[in-house]
This record gives C-alpha cells, sequence and structure tokens, in this order.
C-alpha cells in the first residue's frame, strides 16, 4: 500500500498535465470546427444568401447548389443545409424545414455537444485528481506520523507529503477553473452558430418556397 502511495504523486501529476492538454486541445478543436461552420460575419452571410437569391430568382437551381458546393461555402453548415434542401425541394415546406432541422442537430449540433462534453468531464475529474492526491499525501504523513510517535517525527519528515496534499488540490483547481471558463466560451460560440444558421436558413426556405411556387 505504502508502494503505491509513494507513486500516486507522479502518477496524479502525470494525469493532471495529460488532462490539461487534452482538454485544450478539444477547446482548440472545437472552436476551429465551430469557425468553420460558420460565416466569417453577417456581411459574408448576406453575400452569400443575395447570391443564392439570384440564383432562386432565375430558378437555376443548379447553379445555386454549385455555389453552396463551390471552395469558399462548401463547409459552412448553412450552404451544407441548402443543398440538401435543394435536393429535396419538391417535398413540403413543413417536412423541409424538419428534415434540415434533424439533419442539423444530428450532423452539426451533435458532434459539436460530443466533444463538448469531454470538456465537461476534465473540469470535473481535475479537482477529483487534486482530491485523490490530498488524500494519498495526508495518509503517508499520518503514516509517518504513526511510525514515529515514540520517537518524535521530524517535521522535515512531513514536508513532502503535505506538499503533496496542498498542491494536487491546487493543480486540480488550476486545470479545472480555465476549463471552465474555455467551455462557457465554446458553448457560446455554439449557441450563435445555431442562431446564425437558423436565420440564414430560414430566409432561404422563404425565398426557395417563392421559387417554387412562382
Amino acid at each position: 500500500m505504502e508502494f503505491i502511495l509513494n507513486w500516486a504523486g507522479p502518477i496524479i501529476y502525470t494525469s493532471l498535465a495529460v488532462a490539461a492538454l487534452y482538454g485544450v486541445f478539444c477547446v482548440v478543436l472545437l472552436l476551429r470546427k465551430i469557425k468553420e461552420k460558420r460565416f466569417a460575419g453577417d456581411a459574408a452571410a448576406t453575400e452569400f444568401l443575395d447570391q443564392i437569391r439570384e440564383h432562386l430568382g432565375n430558378r437555376d437551381f443548379d447553379g445555386a447548389a454549385a455555389l453552396c458546393d463551390s471552395p469558399p461555402y462548401w463547409s459552412k453548415a448553412v450552404s451544407q443545409l441548402i443543398l440538401v434542401a435543394l435536393t429535396n425541394r419538391d417535398r413540403a415546406q413543413a417536412k423541409l424545414r424538419r428534415m434540415l432541422a434533424e439533419k442539423f442537430e444530428r450532423d452539426v449540433l451533435a458532434d459539436l455537444e460530443y466533444r463538448h462534453s469531454w470538456i465537461g468531464t476534465i473540469v470535473k475529474s481535475a479537482p477529483m485528481l487534486g482530491l485523490l492526491g490530498t488524500v494519498s499525501g495526508m495518509i503517508l504523513a499520518f503514516r509517518k506520523i504513526a511510525l514515529n510517535q515514540q520517537t518524535g517525527t521530524d517535521p522535515s519528515a512531513l514536508a513532502d507529503n503535505i506538499s503533496l496534499a496542498l498542491f494536487t488540490t491546487a493543480m486540480g483547481l488550476t486545470v479545472a477553473i480555465p476549463l471552465v471558463l474555455l467551455g462557457a466560451l465554446v458553448q457560446v460560440r455554439i449557441g450563435k452558430l445555431q442562431d446564425s444558421v437558423q436565420q440564414h436558413v430560414g430566409e432561404f426556405l422563404d425565398d426557395l418556397e417563392v421559387a417554387t411556387t412562382a
């Protein structure tokens, strides 16, 4: 048991370092993926929708589909959904809107939420790893006190164990707190992505309805 406790410190420090690195990796990956799915700004989205509207006005559905599949736009969530809508434009508007909402939820939001859940897992587990280090350090410290109760205990002999007990807790919080803030930032970006996609796809569907019934 003492052998395991003595090795607890290095194992916990390594685990916290890996958790911190993986948490940062998930944050960076999510931010990059969200940026890839969103337009650079409202001006870029408006420009794209105006071009789509022009094609729809001419009933040039193939031209609209080609625009969605062009390099500047093919990775955007809005253009991907518009491409699906153009392929299924013969469906009723209610069914088309429901199909696009389900596809966005399944293909985009589900993946983002899955990756975001790992950030939440690290936020919860990092303090627990720190607490494990605290418990391990205190057990070793009390064990030394118990073994040396007759001869007296040198306080310096307990320093390493107490340091482990306190430092791992601090490290766990140091990992968790920034990831809480970064996770909130990612969640806000996901919410903005969802709002913008709903707005822009809604505008397109209104234009598509006019074009297909004209």
